[in-house]
């Protein structure tokens, strides 16, 4: 329920519309995050609103449609308060696509696994380069920075892991290759038998 939680943090400042929130969410967590979708804020507005966390008031307009404002209620502070200060646990584990790829490089063999791993780690590095050019630009927003900063160190991390899977594999993938050697020998040999 994180972007719950977000959408009350919001709130602790002063009531608002929709999107305003939007527009507040994404300027303050930047763009390593991405944009929130409207539809989807008002679904978390609404259910927020059905579990007492958020009061919703009707705010007149002449020119258009009345608009809903929305405030943080005590409860929603208290709900706030209890997830905020509250240690994070992952519960997902860590699945990732580039585990997949390992397993299916290893089984190619040693050539395959070479390819996969220099391939990622200039992948990892072109993000570097392109997360430092972030940061410099959002300097001076304290959240924007720090998020920066936690996917700068996540793909520093990604790149030691390419070198853990270097270490780790490579037995595995010589291994591999020796056997695919042995199968298309076998093969072209009955080929050659038939033939």
């Amino acid at each position: 329920m994180p972007l719950h939680h977000a959408v009350l943090a919001l709130l602790t400042q002063r009531p608002n519309h929709g999107y305003e929130l939007k527009a507040r969410f994404e300027e303050t967590i930047g763009p390593q995050w991405g944009g929130l979708n409207i539809g989807h804020l008002y679904q978390i507005l609404e259910r927020l609103v059905r579990d007492g966390y958020v009061s919703r008031s009707q705010v007149a307009q002449t020119d258009r449609p009345d608009k809903n404002l929305y405030t943080l209620t005590a409860a929603g502070e208290a709900e706030l308060r209890s997830w905020a200060t509250t240690s994070w646990v992952r519960v997902g584990g860590f699945r990732d696509e580039l585990f997949l790829k390992l397993l299916g490089a290893a089984a190619l063999g040693t050539r395959a696994l070479t390819t996969l791993i220099e391939a990622q780690r200039q992948t990892y590095l072109s993000e570097l380069a392109g997360l430092a050019r972030q940061r410099r630009t959002h300097a001076d927003e304290p959240l924007v920075a720090v998020l920066i900063d936690a996917a700068i160190a996540h793909t520093k991390a990604d790149l030691g892991l390419l070198d853990s899977a270097a270490q780790h594999l490579e037995p595995i993938a010589a291994s591999q290759g020796a056997q695919a050697g042995d199968r298309a020998r076998e093969t072209d040999g009955r080929r050659a038998e038939s033939a």
